[in-house]
């Protein structure tokens, strides 16, 4: 089922397959059956999106005026119905034969994958957009309400122990019945191959998958958003190549035991098992301190690029003509069209400048990177020749250079290189999150700017949040933010705020101390970083840890005031916060009543944005049981 070729019939028809999968058998049929039942409860709203007169995000012109938002809730819920499908067919046929937890844990790991994503979809569902009945609108809140309660359930990713023996190994596709043969040449490789790799290797990167199956990869759905133009691409992706991987079967080996999907990054753990980098990385975040596969436990939570394993996937890509991330190919690049341009004159001189960069003559080095940050900041076409010469890992050592002009430079260099979008992936491979973590805690103030301007760029790919959150790079981009310039204090809120999506690093950052700059900046009178300050909070606001600083820093004054005479946007987001703070806190919703926050929620319920509306009538309809309750007493 190709993610270009769903429309609001084709979903129905898929819907209808997954509430047909026969879930009355297995250790998880209690969370099959419901997961089937939620699911057939859009099977309404979906008819009646196809009866409406506006037609479904993807069948939309591409010259559409659609926000974003309302393309993503579709791709979304498209996403989470074909990873629905996938689970369900997996978790059905599991049995336990012994202690098995952990294999328990990686089923309900994925439960809780999918239950957020659908959730995610149904809360950004644009009904003033189609004709939805009162009826079906009652079903769909149900259906989120229901979602809520599982994810709640599922968030501890605990599970009951398990009296049966060894745990059978989780279906991988229903068709395969082909055993791998690759196992036998990964047993022959030493094991000195993985323990000479310098840890600073240890990093992520972020491009499409070298191959898929029919379903867009769930690594989408594993931090809060995907970047729209990622996003966009995993579910236009063109038909023919998504019916041409559904007929091939993959290698068991090529698949992480987590997510049953392509490894594009293989990572080994101590126990010497292979995952998904990202997988693997978020399972250590959610307290989990075992082996996912063979429940050992970890004795480091490093995490060791297979690069054995990387190439045999990205040969095996090759051998069945699947499309692979790429940019310049023999002196060519791709146009948009289809067409190529030749750029070997080019190259030539950019190869010329990379020699120079190794060279011992300090003045060599300086004049040739320079050079090359002037270059990357001209063209796509230059970013691209610039990676393909090599330049990317030499450019990382550099950034810890002894000579300031050499390190602002390379840095800067690297920032411009990773604005296309295949260069993430090189510069991640290359170790370069721990030489920009160094320059962003140790690098003159330019230096120290690019480098926040950097994470930012990379942490757009939702695999290297959870990679560069687990690099110390928080605490330096909190240092940032209270002591940098104006422009370096802004660069590290755009990093942070788009760090702080994926769940896992909002802890991080509330541990690095970020409430109190936050509210810093909420309480200054130039008002040079409110806005800022306030999205920033908004997203935190949804963490435990983060409410409790949030409210012990005295936070809420400032957001009525916030919401009594600021920007629209601002007031938006001051709403969005106090919701969060005081919606079970019957005492705080007093407090804001007493404050003045009545009257601004009115306005802002009828002028605001639909966003703003919600945030402000949800607060007023607490507040007004509040005080009933208080009457009553």
């Amino acid at each position: 089922m190709a993610g270009g070729a769903i429309t609001p019939a084709s979903l129905i028809g898929f819907i209808t397959e997954i509430v047909e999968i026969p879930v009355n058998s297995g250790v998880f049929r209690k969370d099959c059956a419901d997961l089937a039942r939620r699911v057939g409860l859009l099977t309404h709203l979906i008819e009646e999106i196809r009866d409406s007169s506006p037609p479904a995000p993807e069948e939309s012109d591409a010259s559409s005026s659609l926000s974003s938002r309302e393309c993503d809730w579709w791709s979304d819920l498209v996403v989470g119905l074909q990873a629905a499908k996938r689970l369900l067919s997996s978790a059905t046929s599991f049995q336990a034969r012994e202690s098995s937890d952990g294999a328990a844990k990686r089923i309900s790991f994925q439960f809780q994958c999918v239950t957020w994503k659908l959730e995610k979809a149904l809360g950004n569902l644009p009904y003033d957009r189609y004709d939805i009945s009162d009826e079906v609108r009652e079903q769909v809140e149900l259906a989120r309400s229901q979602l809520r309660r599982a994810m709640q359930r599922y968030g501890s990713l605990n599970s009951k122990k398990f009296s049966s023996a060894l745990s059978e190994p989780m279906v991988k596709d229903a068709s395969s019945n082909t055993k791998s043969k690759v196992t036998e040449k990964l047993d022959s490789i030493p094991e000195t191959v993985y323990s000479n790799i310098p840890l600073s290797d240890v990093k992520k990167f972020e491009s499409p998958p070298p191959g898929k199956s029919s379903s867009v990869s769930l690594a989408f759905f594993l931090s809060k958003d995907a970047d729209d133009e990622r996003l966009e691409k995993a579910v236009t992706k063109n038909t023919d190549d998504s019916k041409k991987s559904d007929n091939l079967t993959i290698p068991e080996d090529f698949l992480c035991p987590i997510s049953l999907e392509l490894m594009k990054d293989p990572a080994i753990v101590s126990t010497g098992q292979t995952y998904e980098r990202s997988y693997i990385q978020r399972w250590i975040d959610c307290g989990n301190l075992r082996c996912p596969k063979t429940q050992q436990k970890l004795e480091n939570f490093t995490l060791t690029p297979n690069f054995v394993l990387r190439s045999l996937i990205s040969q095996w890509c090759t051998k069945h003509n699947i499309e692979q991330p790429g940019g310049y190919m023999n002196g060519r690049t791709k146009n948009c069209d289809g067409s190529f341009r030749d750029l070997s004159g080019d190259m030539s001189a950019i190869r010329a400048l990379v020699r120079k960069l190794a060279t011992r003559s300090i003045e060599d080095r300086r004049s040739a990177v320079s050079e090359l940050r002037s270059l990357s900041k001209r063209s796509t076409d230059n970013r691209i020749l610039i990676a393909e010469a090599g330049a990317i890992p030499i450019l990382v050592n550099l950034l810890t250079s002894d000579d300031t002009e050499t390190q602002e430079n390379a840095v800067t260099c690297i920032l411009n290189l990773s604005i296309y979008e295949h260069n993430k992936e090189l510069i991640m491979l290359a170790g370069a999150v721990t030489s920009i973590v160094q320059v962003l805690r140790a690098g003159t103030m330019e230096a120290r700017e690019n480098a926040a301007a950097t994470l930012f760029s990379l942490s757009l790919a939702d695999e290297n949040k959870i990679i560069i959150g687990a690099s110390g790079a928080i605490l330096a981009l909190v240092n940032l933010l209270e002591t940098g310039s104006t422009r370096g204090k802004k660069d590290a809120a755009t990093a942070l705020f788009n760090l702080c999506i994926y769940q896992g690093n909002k802890g991080r950052a509330v541990r690095a101390g970020i409430v109190k700059p936050l509210v810093k900046m909420l309480t200054d009178s130039s008002h040079r970083m409110t806005e800022e300050a306030l999205t920033i909070l908004s997203v935190l606001a949804s963490n435990q840890d983060a409410k409790v600083a949030i409210l012990r820093a005295n936070v809420i004054p400032p957001l009525i005031e916030c919401l009594q005479k600021d920007q629209p946007r601002n007031r938006e987001n001051a709403a969005a916060i106090l919701l969060s703070l005081c919606k079970r806190d019957t005492e705080k919703l007093i407090s804001i009543g007493r404050l003045g926050a009545v009257v601004p929620l009115m306005e802002l319920s009828r002028d605001g944005t639909e966003r703003a509306k919600r945030k402000a009538n949800s607060l007023l309809e607490l507040l007004r049981k509040s005080s009933q309750k208080l009457a009553s007493l």
